[in-house]
Order: C-alpha cells, then structure tokens, then sequence
C-alpha cells in the first residue's frame, strides 16, 4: 500500500519497520496517520511471513501526541456535543485497540521525544528500546487536556499511580535513563546505536518459534486482567496449540542435538 504519513519497509528477515513520517511536526499524529497505522497493523497480522514489527519516528523525535492544530474535531456540526469523542474513537482509540489486539511481538524504537499520545503508542508496544536522546512525557495537563489516548490506564501500569499522577497533574517530563527507572522503557542505548541494537532484538525474536511467540503475549496480556486459576486455564489451552506444532517437535529435537532450531511457524 502506499502511505501519506507512515512508511513500511522490510528491514530484515521476518521484520517489518514502521516509520511515522511527519517529522516537520514531530510525528504528531492525525486522523489519517491513525487510520494508515491501523491499515498497516492489519496487513502486518495477516501476513505470516512478517514476525516482528519495529515502530519509530522519522527525524529527531518518535511522536509529540496529538496535533492540536489539527481542527478536525471541531469540522462538524456535532462537534459541540460528541465531536472530540467521536474523533478519539474512530482515531487514536482505533490504534490503541489495534496494537493491544495484535499478538505479534512489536518493538518501539523511540529515537526521541515520546510524549502525550507518543508515550501512549510506545507503552502500547511490547518493547521499548530508547535513544539516550530519548525524552518521556504527558503534558497535556499544561494545555487543559487529558491523557484520552489510553494513558490513563498504561500510565499507572508502567511507573505505578504516584509517579503517573505526578507526570500527567505536574506535566514532568524525564530523560531516557529516569524513564528506564520508572519503568517506562524496557533498555537505554546511545543514540547511534540504537537502529542496530533494535533491529538485533526483532531479529532474536524472529528467529523464534512464532506459535510460542505469539501464544505467550497472549497469555501473559490476558493474565493482566484475570485471576490466577483463569490464566492457568488460558496456559492449559495455549498448550494444547503449541505442544502440537511442528515447531515445538523441532524445537525438542534441537535441543537434545544441541543445534540452533529450524521454526518453520508450523
């Protein structure tokens, strides 16, 4: 497909790469960006030879949030009422929603500022592999608005509620090694390093049995929210999936041989 805000490229065996492309506006997202993000996650989930998925910003910055100038909930008549919920909900909630859904592994490669919904869309993926360029942040507070995107609910999951309460009511911003202590990203790289040290961690997990790969986000996403006894449930049908498949034969095989697998995502 071809893109106006976004780029996708192939970037390695079984790895895709996913480039915000509005660097002139720090990757601020629109309804259109939102929109070809979906259309990129989907062909990305239904493409079985893509594995893994890297998601970073073109320029000096991965994505500032939302841009304000955009106008678009203020185009319709509605718009007094319902139109900024209506522009969330077919926009940046769509995103949310797919990335929380996918089950393929995705890495944010955050190459810069990430704040407000850019903090939001990085939290959403499932690695956060940061420039010491890197800056973390939600200060729409500052501007009288609010974490709609889906921080409120990721914030406190990621740094714990004091420290998601003072970030979003005191608009605090931190550099990439305090964000590491928060919690806010998984590993702090310099910055010339970071396309290569990202690219070898989606590698890694291409080269993984994708069943398993794919199977355990799930379960591990799902138990977030559930009891004890119902993740276990979740592991007993998981298992009856994974144990069965060529790969994990493969991967048994390999293992008394003391060789490197063959997975076939079979």
């Amino acid at each position: 497909m071809t893109y106006a805000t976004i780029r996708v490229e192939e970037v390695g065996p079984g790895v895709g790469l996913l480039t915000l492309d509005r660097p002139d506006v720090m990757n601020a997202y629109t309804t259109e960006m939102c929109e070809e993000v979906v259309a990129a996650l989907d062909a990305y989930a239904r493409d079985d030879t893509r594995r893994v998925l890297v998601i970073t910003g073109e320029g000096r910055g991965f994505c500032s949030g939302g841009n304000l100038a955009d106008g678009t909930a203020r185009s319709t008549a509605e718009a007094r009422q319902l139109g900024h919920a209506i522009v969330m909900r077919e926009g940046f909630h769509r995103l949310s929603l797919a990335l929380r859904r996918l089950d393929k592994p995705v890495i944010a490669m955050v190459n810069g500022p990430a704040v407000a919904g850019g903090l939001t869309l990085a939290l959403l993926c499932d690695f956060r592999i940061a420039s010491d360029r890197a800056v973390f942040g939600d200060p729409s507070g500052t501007a009288g608005l609010l974490p709609d995107e889906g921080g409120a609910w990721l914030f406190p999951r990621a740094m714990g509620l004091d420290h998601a309460l003072r970030m979003v009511m005191l608009g605090e911003r931190y550099d990439a090694r305090r964000a590491l202590e928060l919690g806010l990203v998984t590993e702090v790289v310099p910055h010339a390093e970071l396309r290569e040290r990202t690219l070898a961690m989606a590698g890694s997990l291409a080269a993984r049995a994708p069943l398993a790969v794919r199977l355990a986000k799930r379960m591990m996403y799902r138990s977030l929210e559930a009891t004890f006894e119902s993740s276990l449930g979740d592991a007993e049908l998981s298992v009856m999936i994974a144990n069965a498949s060529e790969d994990a034969g493969e991967g048994v095989q390999a293992f008394l041989a003391r060789r490197p697998p063959d997975f076939r995502g079979r």
